[in-house]
């Protein structure tokens, strides 16, 4: 029989926990009601014995999730009660994994919990912006709108992302094919090549000892140096997953000439749409800063956005308060901001805003691969010629070294 833990508030307000044991979520719940408790959160405990495939089978893919609001919120907008849109997205799935979740969410909803906190409970799936704002969604009454705009969000967000990294994708590329072809000459091909300069005995030129040199190094060496990068990249891994070693990468990625003006834009430009999309579903302001703040994907602009947001509390225009975070907000888009403010429409403005800077992302992003591939070409060409000058330099003294 499933083992479900709980936190649950008595009937005094008082927060409890502990375990239950019932056939199904809906039967746990019911235990919780006849004992007086009202729960906060119930899961399911996982049997030690289940294998790593199963467990595997329950991540679900954003796009299920994504599918998951739009459907939901087409059913809602024809006139399908939630208990019964829940069923169907219940019964059409055939991905087992999201079957198990879309059925542990209507078994909540069914037990009398909102749709919000059955997402709420599994972060996972639903980020905090979705549970925002399917919560306004819930409280206004225009749910299967906000399920449409979940989606729409959740989709141009991820366009964002694969426009990122496709960008990125042929100088790493370019870059692990040049430390290939590099290691390839140091450790067979110039080694070789020294042999054979060995043979005459002659003096060779400084160029040609500098590579032998460093290929000697390098083929002697070549573990020690391995294993020294492997060590120094987790090293570099442990110090970044600590805050005061992400905020000196981020800082020292933000001052960057040409990369530190895209990061700071694309934060820019997720700020904007998520603000925009929860304003536009009812969510308060105070509230939307801090949800939207947590998708900037930098510590510290985002900190910047928490100064801001205070700002806000203390009865300071929006548009005045992101004036001093300069490095995210230009002038433009804090005059642009402002206007948006006093005309009433900042939530069209903001999405307005995410699209422009968005285009101009991309035409940034355009701009840097352009640059950096024939920067990756010249640095692979200049190394390679440079290796093979040094080599083929003796052979034209070749007589001399014979005599």
């Amino acid at each position: 029989m499933p083992t479900f833990t709980y936190i649950a508030l008595d009937n005094k307000g008082e927060r409890t926990s502990g375990t239950a044991s019932a056939q199904s979520r809906t039967a746990a719940l019911g235990q919780l009601a006849a004992q007086g408790l009202t729960p906060v959160n119930l899961s399911e405990q996982e049997h030690p014995s289940q294998s790593r495939h199963v467990r595997y089978l329950r991540r679900i893919s954003q796009t299920h999730v994504e599918a998951f609001n739009r459907e939901l919120g087409n059913l809602l907008a024809a006139g399908v009660p939630m208990d019964r849109s829940l069923q169907i997205l219940c019964r059409e799935t055939s991905h087992p994994a999201a079957k198990g979740q879309w059925t542990a969410i209507h078994e909540d909803v069914a037990g009398g919990m909102s749709l919000a906190d059955a997402m709420a409970n599994r972060p996972g799936l639903f980020p905090q912006v979705c549970v925002a704002m399917v919560r306004a969604g819930e409280t206004a009454g225009f749910l299967d709108v906000v399920l449409g705009q979940i989606a729409d969000f959740r989709s141009r967000e991820r366009d964002l992302m694969a426009k990122a990294k496709g960008a990125f994708a042929y100088p790493v590329v370019l870059s692990v094919l040049a430390v290939g072809v590099i290691a390839f000459l140091m450790t067979y091909f110039i080694p070789r090549f020294s042999i054979i300069f060995a043979d005459f005995g002659a003096a060779l030129p400084a160029l040609t000892r500098g590579i032998v040199a460093v290929s000697e190094a390098v083929t002697r060496y070549g573990l020690l140096l391995g294993l020294g990068v492997v060590i120094v990249v987790l090293l570099a891994r442990r110090a970044l997953k600590s805050e005061s070693g992400r905020l000196a990468a981020e800082r020292m990625l933000l001052r960057t000439p040409v990369l530190g003006r895209v990061v700071a834009q694309f934060a820019l430009v997720r700020f904007c749409r998520m603000l925009g999309t929860l304003l536009g579903s009812g969510v308060p302001l105070i509230t939307s800063l801090r949800v939207a703040r947590e998708a900037i994907g930098n510590q510290t602009l985002a900190d910047a956005v928490r100064s801001a947001t205070e700002q806000v509390q203390e009865g300071k225009s929006l548009a005045r308060s992101l004036a001093a975070c300069s490095q995210l907000f230009p002038p433009s888009v804090v005059e642009m901001v402002a206007v948006a403010e006093e005309s009433g429409r900042l939530d069209l403005e903001l999405k307005r805003l995410a699209t422009v800077y968005e285009s101009e992302l991309d035409r940034r992003l355009r701009m840097l691969v352009s640059l950096a591939e024939p920067a990756l070409l010249f640095v692979m060409a200049g190394v390679v010629g440079i290796i093979v000058i040094g080599m083929l330099l003796p052979v034209f003294t070749l007589q001399e070294l014979i005599r």
